[in-house]
């Protein structure tokens, strides 16, 4: 088994990277929940009709969970969600007759849009003072982490 005396420099500078991460996240869920609840939605339901109106075409459910990082499972309980609250819509997918097309309600296009405003002078506001290049290597560099961890899986090991 291996201990963190085990760990190379880098592996203590990526858990570092983890460490720092998991706050974020964290900080920035609430943050997001603040914002979508304004619009009476939740984070979640806001990263969906997030992942939607990037997309800017109907997505399937495992679609919308690779984009988001987040299981097919949880996509699949805030899309009928939002299917219920007329803010998406599901059809026909001829492509995959059991995976449907999920995409955006004109009210769902509204609320998103309006979230959109107020997030960005939330971040504006966030980001006044850092240096456009650090945040650029920052999201780099999270990027290719979660490149890595999409080609590993959940226990480091390539996956076969």
């Amino acid at each position: 088994m291996m201990t963190a005396e085990d760990r190379t420099p880098e592996g203590d500078a990526a858990t570092d990277v983890v460490l720092a991460t998991f706050r974020a996240n964290g900080l920035l869920h609430a943050a997001g929940h603040r914002l979508a609840e304004q619009e009476g939605l939740t984070a979640a339901r806001w990263q969906v009709l997030g992942a939607l109106a990037l997309a800017g075409r109907p997505l399937t459910v495992p679609q919308i969970a690779r984009r988001m990082g987040l299981t097919r499972q949880a996509v699949q309980v805030t899309v009928h969600r939002l299917v219920g609250e007329a803010l998406a819509e599901a059809g026909d997918n001829l492509d995959h007759r059991r995976s449907a097309l999920i995409w955006l309600t004109e009210l769902g296009s509204q609320k998103y849009a309006a979230l959109d405003r107020r997030q960005a002078r939330w971040v504006n506001a966030l980001a006044a003072g850092l240096e456009i290049s650090d945040l650029a290597t920052t999201a780099r560099l999270l990027h290719q982490i979660g490149d890595r961890l999409e080609k590993t899986g959940p226990t480091g090991q390539k996956e076969t």
